[in-house]
């Protein structure tokens, strides 16, 4: 399998990195196989987080004995140097390891930094010096704070939303990003789930080899589809009709589905209301007409624009100003769908 360098670390990772953010949704003997069967098809790099329930444990359970043959890469949800440390200390445990590749601060609202008063990147760098992390990274959605990091010069490795329908400046970020020597993960690879034939994102990252794409699987026919664009490479011709017709549909300011726009005081799922849209036309709309569905478009109704959603949204997205036109489009199809049947 081809590999890609990150930057200054000189880890050579797989073409193809395995996601384990989905692996909390399966179970043990099920993720066992799959990720069995990645390591033994050649992915070695392998990207989870302690927000992401079991997912550690699960690869300690199913790697451990080829722990020296992959690289690890994981996160930490905490702001401060105990809760980072702390958050380590039950990683290592969990993956059954003594350190982990790459550590990486968890989309953090800020850039940290040595001295700060929050402590996180001491605490990184001391993890460091003992050997429990090889590299320090960081990982965002807010473009301002990826640029920060890439300036600051003291991280290994940045991992930031990255596809096919990203903006031009986002483009643009990843170049200088390799340019300042950092190992680049392109997160969301499938633009949060909008993005839906498999063949357009490998063929798009095939003509990015800097970018490394954390690719979310938890089902075998996932992990064999874009190991088979490794024997037979998707038709080029194909790819690029797909890519041109998402770019007139999606390029722009869409919902990734990265969720920091929760909880809503009024109990709204602000994630889910704001991807209706695409998922109206890019899902079998079967899915989504369902009286659970109908009832969380419902209460759209409620939302008082109190404006923490808003204000959460990396991507700067207003979802009050949205949310009646989605519920509009959302009845209309639903009016539809049970007057056919």
């Amino acid at each position: 399998m081809r590999t890609i360098r990150l930057g200054r670390t000189g880890i050579e990772a797989s073409a193809i990195a395995f996601g384990c953010l989905p692996l909390q949704r399966q179970p043990m003997e099920d993720v066992t196989r799959l990720l069995r069967k990645a390591y033994d098809n050649g992915i070695n790099y392998y990207d989870t987080a302690r927000m992401y329930s079991d997912s550690e444990e699960k690869i300690g359970v199913a790697l451990s004995d080829v722990r020296n043959e992959i690289f690890i890469a994981t996160k930490s949800h905490h702001f401060t140097a105990q809760g980072v440390t702390e958050d380590l200390e039950t990683s290592l445990r969990l993956l059954k390891t003594d350190h982990v590749d790459v550590l990486q601060v968890h989309n953090p609202p800020f850039c940290p930094k040595p001295g700060g008063e929050d402590g996180v990147y001491d605490a990184m760098l001391r993890a460091k010096q003992e050997g429990k992390i090889l590299h320090i990274g960081i990982t965002n959605h807010r473009e301002h704070i990826a640029r920060e990091a890439i300036e600051s010069g003291l991280y290994e490795v940045l991992q930031f939303p990255y596809a096919y329908l990203s903006s031009d400046s986002e483009l643009q970020l990843q170049k200088d990003c390799v340019a300042a020597g950092m190992g680049f993960v392109a997160m969301k690879p499938f633009g949060g789930g909008v993005i839906c034939d498999g063949g357009a994102v490998f063929h798009f990252f095939s003509q990015h080899p800097d970018a490394l794409p954390i690719l979310g699987m938890q089902h075998m026919h996932e992990l064999e589809e874009m190991l088979g664009y490794l024997k037979k490479a998707p038709d080029p011709v194909k790819a690029e009709e797909v890519i041109a017709a998402d770019r007139a549909e999606l390029k722009g300011n869409f919902c990734r589905n990265c969720g920091y726009c929760l909880p809503c005081p009024m109990g709204i799922r602000v994630d889910m209301v704001m991807r209706s849209y695409y998922n109206l036309r890019r899902m079998p709309v079967s899915q989504m007409m369902t009286e659970d569905w109908k009832q969380m478009m419902e209460d759209t109704k409620l939302c008082i624009e109190c404006g923490q959603c808003a204000s959460r949204c990396p991507y700067e997205l207003n979802p009050p100003t949205r949310m009646p036109e989605l519920y509009d489009d959302y009845v209309e199809h639903w009016n539809k769908f049970h007057a056919v049947r």
